[in-house]
Formats: structure tokens, sequence, C-alpha cells
């Protein structure tokens, strides 16, 4: 009995459609490979979109920060002198 690795995306697709599972394991191609790609391709451009994202988030969060602080020390220096 040999073993192999089961992967997440092997445990989705038997939960999404077992017969496209089994179809995999027994070898069969997909007739729509061209639709797979494209989902493929629109998985990769969400993916970036959502780095960006949170990236363009995580700016917003420091530019936040730095204005509060400027406004404390600010306020500190007008209030002392």
């Amino acid at each position: 009995m040999t073993r192999r690795t089961i992967r997440a995306s092997e445990i989705g697709a038997f939960l999404y459609c077992r017969r496209a599972w089994w179809y995999r394991l027994q070898g069969v191609e997909p007739q729509n490979r061209e639709v797979l790609g494209e989902g493929t391709a629109y998985h990769l451009r969400h993916g970036k979109e959502v780095w960006l994202a949170s990236l363009i988030r995580l700016a917003g969060w420091l530019f936040l920060s730095g204005a509060l602080i400027l406004l404390v020390v600010g306020l500190t220096l007008y209030v002392l002198r």
C-alpha cells in the first residue's frame, strides 16, 4: 500500500464536486482548459488586487498614526509656550 500526500486543494475539489475529483484521480483531462485558464488568471489578478489593497490600507494607518503624533507634538509645544 503506497501512501500519498493529500493536499488542501484536493480536499476542496472533493467537497466541491466528487465526480470531478474522481475523474482527476483517473487521469481524465478536462475538456474546458480555456475556461480553467481564465479562472486561474482571474484569481491571480484578484490576489494581486487584494495584496495592493492591504498595502494601501497599511499606508493609510501609518499616515494616520504619523498625523496623530504630529498633532500631539504640535499641541504639546503650543501649550508649553
